[in-house]
């Protein structure tokens, strides 16, 4: 088998036209998914039974489903029903492929974001939250005083994988007419019988911004956590003999 190397060159900006579909899908999916699954997460940290039920249903739905038939019930699905094409929202966002795999990326996201956030939560230790009750700290002041920052300094590497399948899972956009890296790629192979070298490079593309999003990630998580890693200088001193 000879491969054709040259077609890579010569479609290559073809194929990076791309990426900024699949950057704004996951961007765009990251943030709503990201706010979604803090507010689920909080929602089944509740002592109350009956406010932790829908969010686990839903936690259980979208973790439990593949995001491939996630997609198609909400492109292809909801098509089905009447009231919904005669709403205000099928012309301008249900009818359009973006906006179906920006709904369908998101639902999922936020349904492990949501676990993740939530696992971040509960492993603070007790001694930093009950010291912000000793101090006499309102709910709400220790939810964004120290609860949630602590959490997001601890959910960083956790968090940095879900983006990473999320930026792989956006090549399912391709499904629904979607030219993204992959959707391009595909049309490209299928006029050019070159099938082994196009998606080759799209797996290049893919594996470059996966290390951006590791390095950016890990960035944040070195600034984050700074405090950490740091010692005070009367510590220093008392152990220099």
């Amino acid at each position: 088998m000879d491969w054709n190397w040259q077609v890579i060159f010569t479609y290559l900006p073809d194929l990076l036209s791309g990426v900024a579909l699949t950057v704004k899908l996951v961007v765009i999916s990251g943030i709503l998914g990201f706010i979604f699954g803090l507010g689920l997460a909080l929602l089944r940290l509740s002592s109350n039974k009956l406010i932790q039920v829908l969010p686990f249903l839903y936690i259980f739905f979208f973790r439990g489903t593949p995001l491939l038939v996630q997609i198609f019930l909400i492109y292809y699905g909801l098509s089905q029903f009447e009231f919904i094409k005669d709403s205000f929202l099928w012309e301008p966002v249900l009818k359009q492929p973006f906006w179906c795999a920006i709904i369908a990326f998101t639902l999922n996201t936020s349904a492990y974001t949501a676990e993740i956030i939530r696992g971040a939560i509960q492993s603070i230790p007790p001694g930093e939250l009950e010291a912000a009750d000793a101090i006499g700290m309102s709910r709400l002041q220790k939810l964004t005083r120290i609860t949630l920052p602590r959490a997001f300094g601890i959910m960083i590497p956790a968090y940095s994988n879900e983006v990473i399948f999320m930026l792989k899972g956006s090549s399912l956009a391709m499904t629904i007419a979607l030219m993204d890296i992959t959707g391009i790629a595909k049309t490209i192979s299928a006029r050019t019988y070159t099938i082994f070298e196009l998606y080759f490079a799209a797996g290049v593309i893919y594996l470059v911004l996966s290390w951006v999003v590791l390095l950016s990630f890990r960035l944040i998580e070195k600034r984050m956590n700074r405090h950490a890693s740091y010692v005070p200088p009367e510590v220093v001193s008392n152990t220099i003999p």
